[in-house]
Parts: structure tokens; C-alpha cells; sequence
């Protein structure tokens, strides 16, 4: 059962979920993100796209921030046509993008969800960070939202 603290309703165009990151809940948080993005009017490279992203800010919490896995996952219709989803942990370590190490198990997963949405970013906090990215509502016919 996922460890949720609240479900924030800010306004009609966001949803933001106070939790506890760890591995045995990553699906649930994916499925809670892209339902939300769906309601916001998502097509379904989308919601795609929100289950990898979402997938890989909260494992970056769960892999760098094991002194406090809180977080909040945030879905934010940013106009009619963009969304934003943003992960704010209590880490004042910034992400930093490099091309993978292609022979390695890990470290591809920010790289792979910059390449596919058109914004991503890290803005400092007090007390910690939110890592976001940014992409059309309607992101195509399998094309990327970048392309």
C-alpha cells in the first residue's frame, strides 16, 4: 500500500501528492501521473512519456536522497497545451546531465528523458530541489515531443 500523505489539489489544473519514495511503489506513482495527465487532456504518448519521467525522478530520489525519501510529485497543465511534471525532494544536490556511459547498468535515464521532452530543468528550493520537465499535451503520433 503506497505511503501517501496527502493528495494537494491546488487548483483545476494541478495535482500534487505529498509521499515517500521507494522502489515497490514506483508503479503506482507512474499509474497516479499518467492518470492525471489523461484527465488534463493527454494523449497517449503523454502519458507515456509522464510514466518514464515520473519512473525516473523518483528513482533518483530513492538512489540519491536515502537520508529523506519525501517528496512531492507535482502534474501541472501549464496552458491548454503543455504540462509540466516536477519531482521536489529535500536534496540540495543538483542532477547533472552527461552523455551515458553506454557500457554501464545504470545512469541513462535523465539523459534518455531530456532527449525526449522539448524542457527540463532543477530549481533550488528552500531546503531542497525540484527537478521538472516539460512537454505538449499532445505529443504526436509517436514522434517525440521534441521532434
Amino acid at each position: 500500500m503506497p505511503v501517501t500523505i496527502a493528495r494537494i489539489a491546488e487548483d483545476d489544473a494541478t495535482y500534487a501528492w505529498d509521499l515517500v519514495a521507494c522502489t515497490s511503489e514506483l508503479e503506482h506513482w507512474r499509474a497516479i501521473a499518467a492518470g492525471a495527465v489523461g484527465r488534463l487532456g493527454g494523449d497517449r504518448d503523454a502519458v507515456a512519456l509522464t510514466r518514464l519521467g515520473v519512473t525516473e525522478l523518483i528513482s533518483n530520489v530513492i538512489k540519491h536522497v536515502a537520508h529523506d525519501p519525501r517528496c512531492r510529485l507535482v502534474v501541472t497543465c501549464e496552458s491548454d497545451r503543455d504540462v509540466r511534471i516536477s519531482v521536489c525532494d529535500r536534496s540540495l544536490r543538483v542532477p547533472k546531465l552527461t552523455v551515458p556511459d553506454w557500457s554501464s547498468e545504470s545512469g541513462r535515464g535523465l539523459w534518455l528523458l531530456c532527449e525526449m521532452a522539448p524542457a527540463w530543468g532543477c530549481t533550488r528550493l528552500d531546503g531542497g530541489k525540484s527537478v521538472w520537465f516539460r512537454f505538449p499535451l499532445a505529443c504526436g503520433d509517436g514522434e517525440t515531443a521534441r521532434r
